[in-house]
Formats: C-alpha cells, structure tokens, sequence
C-alpha cells in the first residue's frame, strides 16, 4: 500500500479551498502544504500531523498516535494518528484543525 487514498479523500474535504494550500507527494504518502509549510499528510494507512515541538509528548497520549519516524532518529513536532485516531470525521478534523493552526502560524516559504 502506498498510501490510503481513502484517507486523502477525506482530509481534502475537511481542508476545504484554502488559500495558500497545495498537495504534494512525500514520504512515500501525500502531503499537505499551507503557505509552503507542511500541514498534514498521509503515510500508509496514518495520517501525519505537524504540531508544535513542544506539544509532542502530551499529544502522543492521544488515541493511536506514535512517533513519525522514517529515519530512527524520531523528530519532535511530527506525529503519526493511526485510523483509529481518525476514524470518525470529528476525530480527523480535530487533527487536521490542530495542524492547519500551527502550519498557519508559521511564517511562509
């Protein structure tokens, strides 16, 4: 499986039209970018969530999250939500809301 094309569909969706938003394949998945800055993104069957570095440790007690870690060296700031983390459309959109605030902080590229 490259990546849940399920999963996209859905995360399109919940993003909407907005402005400064592009797709764009990475990670062996598919990424979303707001203002050339990583948003959100799909790994396999996870999606993969851009937050702020220092609220890492306290989201990976969320339901189905771990580390992203393609490398061994897990990076903090990266998270992956597996499908039972967003599974419904008020889970998936409580991340990819999550993301879009931090991603649309950050000063764009």
């Amino acid at each position: 499986m490259a990546f849940d094309e399920k999963l996209a569909k859905r995360i399109r969706k919940t993003l909407g039209k907005k402005r400064g938003l592009v797709e764009k394949k990475m990670f062996g998945g598919i990424a979303f970018l707001l203002n050339g800055n990583m948003c959100v993104g799909v790994h396999k069957d996870a999606l993969i969530a851009r937050v702020d570095a220092a609220e890492t440790d306290t989201l990976l007690k969320e339901k189905d999250t771990r580390h992203f870690d393609l490398t061994g060296r897990p990076m903090k700031g990266w998270i992956l939500v597996g499908p039972g983390g967003v599974a419904t459309d008020a889970g998936l959109g409580k991340w990819v809301m999550r993301c879009v605030a931090y991603a649309g902080a950050l000063p764009k590229k």
